[in-house]
C-alpha cells in the first residue's frame, strides 16, 4: 500500500476513535439534560413512614388539588416519594427527588439540620397552630417536678415524635436531667439518670404509667385530652407535673434549590387552599390540616429554638 493511501487510513482511524469518544461524553450529559427536561414538570411530595399506603391515600388528594393550579410555572404531574426514616428523606431532599415535604415541627427542623430544606410554611391541623408536651405520673407518685426524675423511668413515643420524644428530650437537659435509653421495662437507669424506652404509641405510654411500669410519661396536650390516647379511667388516676412552652404543630418544607418561581406558586396555592370549599375535602385528607399560614417571628424563635435543643440531644443523649 502506498505512503499515501497508508497515511488516510491512519487519519480515517483516527477521527473514528475521537468520534466515538466524543459521543461517549456528550451522550450521558444529552440523556441527564432530557432527564431534567422531563422531571422539570413533576412536583415530588416525600413523606417519612412506617405505612405508606395508608398515607399515599392521605398525600394524594392535596397534591392532585396543588398540581391542578400550578401549570403557570410549568408544572403538570405529581408524584409521591416515600422514605423509610429522616435520613432517607434528608437524602431526597439533598438529591433533588423530593420537593415538598409535610413534618411536624421537630421533624421539619431536623430535615432541615440534615438536608438544607427551608421552611415554606406553618401547618395548622384540626383547628390547632400550636401545641406543647406534657410530663405526667400517677397522682399517688412522689414525683412533682422533672427534677425528681433522676433514677426513674420514662416512657416516650419514637425518635421522630416531636411533643413524645424530641422536645421531652430537649426539656430534660434544660432542667440538667440527663436521659439514658434503656434495654426495656426490667432495665434500671443509673442513680444519677433518667432512664427512657419507647413505648410506640401514645396509648402505650399511658397504660405504662398508669400500670406503674414507668414513672412519667411524655407526649402533647392533644393526646392528654383525646380518649384515645388517654382513655378517661386513666386519667382520673394521672397528673401533669410539667408543660413546657408552645411550639408550631407542623410545617411545610422545601428543598433548598426548588425553583423559585415552584416554590412561591406553591405557597400561593396552599394559602389560597384554606379558603377554599373545593379543597376542604383534601385538607381534611391531610392529616387533617384545617390551614396553612406563613411563618411568622414568634413560630421561628420557637424552631430556633428547637433547633438548638435537638443539636445538643444528638450530641449527649444519642
Amino acid at each position: 500500500m502506498p505512503p499515501s493511501q497508508r497515511l488516510k487510513c491512519v487519519v480515517h482511524r483516527l477521527l473514528g476513535q475521537c468520534l466515538l469518544v466524543l459521543s461517549a461524553l456528550v451522550y450521558p450529559l444529552t440523556a441527564v439534560a432530557a432527564a431534567q427536561d422531563r422531571s422539570s414538570h413533576v412536583l415530588v411530595l416525600g413523606r417519612i413512614s412506617d405505612d405508606p399506603r395508608q398515607h399515599h391515600g392521605q398525600l394524594k388528594p392535596l397534591l392532585d388539588y396543588v398540581v391542578a393550579r400550578m401549570a403557570s410555572v410549568g408544572i403538570r404531574e405529581g408524584r409521591i416519594l416515600m422514605a423509610r426514616d429522616a435520613q432517607q428523606m434528608a437524602s431526597y431532599l439533598r438529591r433533588g427527588r423530593v420537593d415538598w415535604v409535610t413534618e411536624t415541627s421537630g421533624g421539619a427542623v431536623l430535615l432541615a439540620e440534615r438536608s438544607g430544606a427551608e421552611p415554606l410554611l406553618l401547618t395548622e391541623r384540626n383547628g390547632v397552630a400550636q401545641y406543647h408536651t406534657v410530663f405526667f405520673t400517677r397522682r399517688d407518685s412522689p414525683v412533682s417536678a422533672l427534677t425528681q426524675l433522676r433514677g426513674r423511668r420514662l416512657a416516650v413515643q419514637g425518635v421522630m415524635s416531636t411533643s413524645a420524644y424530641m422536645v421531652p428530650m430537649t426539656t430534660l437537659l434544660a432542667h440538667q436531667v440527663q436521659p439514658e435509653i434503656l434495654m426495656g421495662l426490667d432495665d434500671t437507669p443509673a442513680a444519677d439518670r433518667l432512664g427512657y424506652v419507647f413505648a410506640r404509641s401514645e396509648l402505650n405510654i399511658a397504660t405504662w404509667v398508669h400500670r406503674g411500669q414507668v414513672d412519667v410519661g411524655a407526649f402533647s396536650n392533644i393526646d392528654w385530652d383525646s380518649p384515645g390516647a388517654m382513655p378517661a379511667r386513666y386519667r382520673r388516676d394521672l397528673h401533669i407535673i410539667h408543660r413546657t412552652a408552645s411550639y408550631p404543630r407542623a410545617l411545610e418544607l422545601v428543598r433548598a434549590d426548588l425553583s423559585p418561581a415552584v416554590r412561591a406558586r406553591l405557597r400561593e396555592v396552599l394559602l389560597e387552599a384554606s379558603s377554599d370549599p373545593a379543597a376542604r375535602p383534601a385538607l381534611q385528607q391531610f392529616f387533617g390540616t384545617s390551614a396553612f399560614t406563613r411563618v411568622d417571628p414568634d413560630s421561628q424563635s420557637r424552631l430556633d429554638e428547637l433547633r438548638q435543643g435537638l443539636r445538643r440531644v444528638r450530641m449527649e443523649v444519642e
